[in-house]
């Protein structure tokens, strides 16, 4: 069995394996989206083909769509070279039941796939003509929240957005120049309107993505590369929107156990793959089951039936409310305490790390005691079994191989989101006190800890991949296992950082009791484990 445009013409081999199939001309929906695109998608990763391009498979699938999806990636171009183009753009999908039962399916709505390389001029050349197509009507992000990026942790702009700023949208390096330089194209053939839809697991997204592109805009206005009317085309809601949203689906790692299993199914060609930018990716994609979306409804082209395939599409607000609730006290927050922890406590398995006391107990605390009393209900899902869901059944699933490692990446980025909202909303609030919270901060306490790449058994601990990792080593280099009068004045200038944590955590009376846990928690081996048994008896 090959996964291509001709293996997946024997249907009977498929079927005998229970692989669901593509239920509509595939040939013909490759003819469509190439002249008439409509959906556009940057960031090619697993988030995308097991969960966004499943969505628009649904719809056609059922008839209510005619076109697939252009996918477009900016940042690992390997991911395009070696699981898009060898299969004909298609992916198997895995669904990892908490049973361990498999339920298999063949995505087929991916019609094209283009790296978004300006050297690479047949892309290229290909991304501008979509964009100056009338009939786009969404281009979608999924780039992790760095990819919004235009600073770094002191502030200053990156190296490849000052080139940017500087060189305008000839050669552009950064995603949000190459994306403001294709929005260009498409003013200047005829200003269309367009939706600008971030689908990143980030707070505001939409507004993020919005302020990036202009900051890039306003530079080209001011530096006279663009005219001012582009920067008034995007500041106009009616023309290009940038719709928030909120997202919520586990899309880990390949499995080698999911991998043992399609192999002997007969699928050929398996192999996971690691890319040099540590991507891993291979022609199947596993996830868990459940899966969210919700979109605020702002379309200025008009879009595609997505709430037929269960996506929620409201106002702003409900969205906002949606994504807070998950991104700051649900989800997010426990499980970057469960990645932290796990990390130093020696875990590779999220699920194994539910069945440990004390840190069950930890994100229970962290999410029912500490966060859900600052949440808003957003009416179309409720908060208590939203979490009662991720605690009892999402986390604890020991078919989804999620590990710590991947959870706790660019959590610099996060950090700020995850717990500083929460605190913010303590500090602001005339019921909560700030200086109550014991949990949250016992877990920032534990990121300066795993900082020191030394585990709870003082064994060198290989960190995972973070834009700000060797900036924020530097605060931590000088202090010792096992030596508390090394830790000195080390912390402050980290713990007072409002960039990345949302505030100054010693104006707002936690900074202090988070050096008091860690402390403690560098007394020495295995004093991660007994500070949190300490603590969560």
């Amino acid at each position: 069995m090959k996964l291509n445009r001709n293996g997946i013409k024997d249907y009977s081999a498929w079927a005998a394996n229970q692989v669901e199939m593509p239920k509509f001309d595939y040939d013909k929906v490759l003819g469509k989206t190439k002249e008439e695109p409509k959906w556009l998608h940057f960031g090619g990763g697993n988030i995308f083909r097991g969960f966004i391009a499943a969505l628009q498979q649904n719809l056609l699938n059922s008839g209510k769509a005619d076109s697939g999806i252009i996918v477009a990636e900016t940042f690992d171009y390997e991911i395009i070279d070696k699981v898009y183009k060898p299969f004909d753009n298609l992916s198997l999908l895995v669904h990892l039941n908490p049973d361990g039962s498999l339920e298999k399916k063949v995505i087929a709505s991916v019609s094209e796939s283009l790296t978004g390389d300006t050297a690479r001029t047949k892309d290229w050349e290909r991304l501008k003509y979509i964009f100056r197509k009338p009939s786009l009507q969404m281009v979608s992000f999924t780039v992790t929240e760095k990819g919004y990026s235009l600073t770094g942790m002191s502030n200053e702009f990156l190296p490849d957005v000052l080139h940017d700023m500087e060189n305008g949208f000839k050669e552009p390096k950064s995603l949000i120049a190459k994306t403001s330089s294709l929005l260009y194209v498409r003013y200047l053939a005829g200003a269309f309107p367009i939706a600008m839809v971030s689908m990143d697991n980030c707070s505001h997204n939409g507004d993020r993505l919005k302020k990036s592109i202009q900051t890039i805009i306003q530079k080209w206005v001011d530096n006279e590369i663009v005219e001012k009317g582009f920067l008034e085309y995007i500041n106009n809601s009616s023309k290009v929107s940038f719709p928030c949203s909120m997202i919520d689906k586990i899309t880990p790692r390949p499995s080698e156990t999911v991998n043992k299993a399609l192999m002997e199914m007969g699928l050929e060609d398996t192999e996971i793959i690691r890319t040099s930018r540590n991507t891993y990716i291979s022609q199947f994609v596993n996830a868990e089951k459940p899966q969210y979306l919700v979109i605020e409804d702002q379309f200025p082209n008009g879009r595609m039936p997505l709430e037929d395939a269960g996506v929620f599409f409201t106002d702003k607000r409900t969205v906002e409310n949606v994504e807070r609730m998950k991104v700051t006290t649900c989800l997010n927050p426990l499980h970057t305490a469960l990645a932290i922890f796990g990390c130093l406590l020696g875990y590779t398995l999220i699920a194994d790390e539910m069945k440990n006391t004390q840190l069950r107990k930890l994100v229970e605390k962290i999410g029912y005691e500490e966060g859900m009393p600052v949440v808003i209900n957003p009416g179309i899902i409720d908060p208590q079994a939203f979490i009662d869901e991720v605690i009892n059944q999402r986390f604890p699933n020991p078919y989804i191989p999620d590990t710590p490692q991947r959870i706790a990446c660019d959590t610099s980025q996060k950090i700020s989101v995850r717990f500083g909202e929460t605190i913010k909303t303590y500090v602001s609030h005339p019921n909560y006190d700030v200086k109550s919270l014991t949990y949250i901060p016992l877990v920032i306490a534990g990121w300066c800890r795993y900082l020191m790449g030394i585990d709870d058994n003082g064994n060198i601990m290989e960190l995972s991949p973070d834009p700000m990792l060797e900036q924020l080593k530097t605060y931590i280099s000088a202090i010792e296992l096992g030596k508390a009068e090394t830790v000195g004045q080390h912390l402050k200038p980290l713990l007072s950082n409002d960039k990345i944590f949302g505030v100054n955590l010693y104006e707002v009376g936690l900074g202090e009791k988070i050096e008091g846990y860690f402390m403690e928690f560098i007394e020495g081996k295995n004093s991660v484990k007994n500070v949190l048994k300490k603590y969560l008896k």
